[in-house]
């Protein structure tokens, strides 16, 4: 079922399941879309949403529970800013917390109710401090208050006097696992690793806070352990020892300490989701699956548990009894439905969770689901009253093969009202990552497009996730290569379905998006007519001199040492070929961006200009990342929509 609206009320009926999933079995089952049989919808009513109304629709994430149940905290852009807000569960009025131009996340209750942690960053810089404002409101107090440390993920030890993050100073290539003591906000590190680029996070504390239980994942992300860490000592055991690379990732404490949750790729690199006791270290198989599962949390009273199934970029939840080893799918609405809660999506009573929905015509809110009543009430509303009435063409999954006889899933979305006539103009939109996945969230960019008559693809190349460990490394050191041609063959894919002017394809990406924008147009120059690339990388070797260093690590895992693989980053990087470019090129970019940084985006205009080309880029002050500031987020797609226009469609 699709929404073009909020329900208001959602009764959710529970589908039984024998086994622990039903359906397609994963990436195998995939069949080859026929062109043909793409299609343009008929709507009368159908026009261009205007910028502000996608806009000033706003976003929510970050739920957390209070530990009397009644209330519920979360992040929203409601005020033009990401900014902390507290609602009833039972529903009503949100309230403000905090009013800053920075962004609030990672938000926690403290034990007793009175607090509330969260991290906070400048202007973009992903530097974050821990602050904390009484849960009533107040003045934040920042707890660390160290501008060249990274300080993120709090959970709160049992009996509320420490809290555990996740470390990692400025110029470090590593993120550690620090205390800090909440009577005197002194921090100190529990664990050293000694391997760049790996990443602890904290997964829970056990219930009398002498263990907290972690996870520790490699650069390129491949490979993951559990480790259980004595916070007297800092001495770590494994408690997932293994040969090769397999990902255990914990998510979960069972409340009496003696099972962890955990997903695990160790099922021929799917992700599954499986027990593991923690005495015996024995593991338990609660999937099977090729699709992708993620563990979610225990309830409290140790009776269930939570997973999400992400098949093919749709997503849905799950409730398991652990009695009866039985999963119930919660029967959502089309899209991406999952949990969300920090540090878990039950209530402190373990009779309600917090449900999420988004869909790519329909921005995404928090539901409250009573598990005993089987039904869920909506708790906030983000579409302002003017997108509920307005129609929005929803993405369908498409496949098609590649260069190589790959199987290649795409998001596609086709406005309303064209005619097979070959005479349209199309957008390809590369996803960041590369290690990601383009799903069916929500997207005021894509919206603002397609409802102007872009029909707009979304591919996922090899190197995404979601497909396996295999198809997920079938880029490595080879970055912009393969996983290009998969999105020149999504051009292919367009140019079939009949609808599609070969002369008006053009393309658009943020992050290692933008870099495939970059790539697209420098080494196959002649399949474009105009490009938008946001934060993207020109020039892999500039980016190790000035990127996040933890970041280079991530990078070095892809395409390996830079100096003994010095042609393969020649050869992966869009400087190499960008002087071949001829399209008109617009750039978008943060002026404190920390991934990538300035310096990338002004490789490329120095380079267009000397040659001649049609370039022009704008930088956004107090912007890192991404563009999180409302006023930015709209100049970004007006100026995007207006790029398009004038090179895509003709118009002046």
């Amino acid at each position: 079922m699709r929404i073009g609206r909020p329900l208001g009320l959602l009764t959710i009926i529970l589908a039984f399941l024998c086994g622990p999933l039903a359906g397609s079995t994963g990436p195998d089952d995939r069949g080859i879309t026929d062109p043909k049989s793409v299609a343009s919808a008929a709507n009368p009513a159908a026009r261009p949403v205007p910028v502000e109304d996608l806009y000033y629709t706003r976003s929510v994430f970050g739920a957390a529970w209070s530990p009397d149940g009644q209330q519920v905290l979360f992040s929203s852009d409601m005020s033009g800013r990401f900014n902390l807000w507290k609602v009833r569960a039972s529903g009503g009025w949100p309230i403000q917390l905090i009013q800053s131009d920075d962004v609030q996340s990672g938000a926690i209750w403290s034990p007793d109710g009175k607090w509330i942690v969260y991290q906070q960053d400048h202007a973009g810089n992903e530097l974050y401090d821990l602050y904390a404002i009484p849960s009533d409101g107040g003045e934040p107090i920042n707890l660390t208050n160290t501008p060249e440390i990274r300080e993120q993920d709090p959970h709160w030890s049992p009996d509320g006097n420490t809290i555990a993050f996740a470390y990692k100073p400025k110029e470090g290539t590593t993120y550690d696992i620090a205390l800090l003591d909440w009577a005197t906000h002194k921090v100190h590190k529990l664990t050293n690793e000694q391997q760049p680029g790996y990443f602890w996070s904290v997964v829970a504390w056990s219930k009398d806070g002498k263990t907290i239980y972690a996870s520790r994942v490699n650069p390129p992300f491949t490979d993951a352990d559990v480790y259980k860490v004595n916070v007297a000592t800092g001495a770590a055991e494994n408690l997932t020892p293994h040969q090769g690379t397999v990902r255990y990732l914990a998510s979960s404490l069972s409340p009496d300490g003696a099972t962890l949750l955990l997903s695990c790729d160790a099922k021929g690199g799917y992700m599954n989701v499986a027990l593991l006791e923690v005495a015996t270290r024995k593991l338990s198989w609660v999937t099977d699956t090729k699709w992708e599962v993620f563990s979610g949390n225990f309830s409290p009273d140790g009776k269930g548990f939570t997973y999400t199934l992400n098949e093919d970029g749709l997503a849905d939840a799950y409730l398991v009894d652990r009695g009866t080893n039985r999963a119930e799918k919660l029967n959502l609405p089309h899209g991406l439905n999952g949990y969300s809660g920090n540090p878990t999506e039950f209530s402190p009573q373990a009779d309600r969770v917090i449900v999420s929905h988004e869909a790519s015509n329909q921005p995404g809110d928090f539901w409250v689901y009573n598990i005993g009543q089987h039904r869920a009430d909506q708790l906030t509303f983000s579409p302002i009253a003017s997108l509920r009435a307005t129609p929005l063409p929803a993405s369908q999954i498409v496949h098609y093969k590649s260069f190589d006889g790959k199987t290649i899933t795409a998001l596609l979305w086709m406005p309303f009202n064209l005619k097979r006539d070959g005479g349209n103009p199309a957008l390809v939109i590369p996803h960041g990552g590369p290690t990601g996945q383009r799903v069916d969230y929500f997207s005021p960019e894509v919206q603002a497009l397609v409802t102007r008559g872009y029909i707009c693809i979304a591919p996922n190349p090899r190197g995404s996730t979601g497909y396996g460990l295999e198809f997920q490394k079938a880029n490595f050191q080879d970055l912009g290569g393969g996983d290009l041609k998969d999105e020149i063959a999504a051009v292919d894919f367009l140019k079939a379905t009949g609808y599609v002017d070969p002369q008006k394809v053009g393309i658009t990406g943020g992050s290692y998006g933008g870099f495939m924008t970059l790539m697209a147009i420098g080494k196959t120059p002649d399949v474009w007519a105009a490009a938008v690339e946001l934060y993207g990388i020109i020039n892999w070797s500039t980016m190790l001199k000035n990127s996040d260093p933890s970041l280079n690590e991530y990078l070095k895992g892809l395409l390996g040492d830079p100096e003994k693989n010095q042609k393969i980053y020649e050869a992966a990087s869009p400087i190499t070929y960008i002087r071949n470019e001829k399209v008109p090129l617009l750039v978008l970019q943060g002026d404190n961006d920390p991934r990538v940084p300035k310096e990338e985006a002004q490789q490329v205009v120095e380079i267009l200009k000397k040659e001649g080309r049609v370039v022009e880029a704008h930088y956004y002050a107090n912007e890192g990342h991404g563009f999180a500031k409302r006023e930015n987020q709209i100049d970004s797609i007006r100026r995007t929509i207006d790029w398009f226009d004038r090179y895509l469609m003709g118009k002046k």
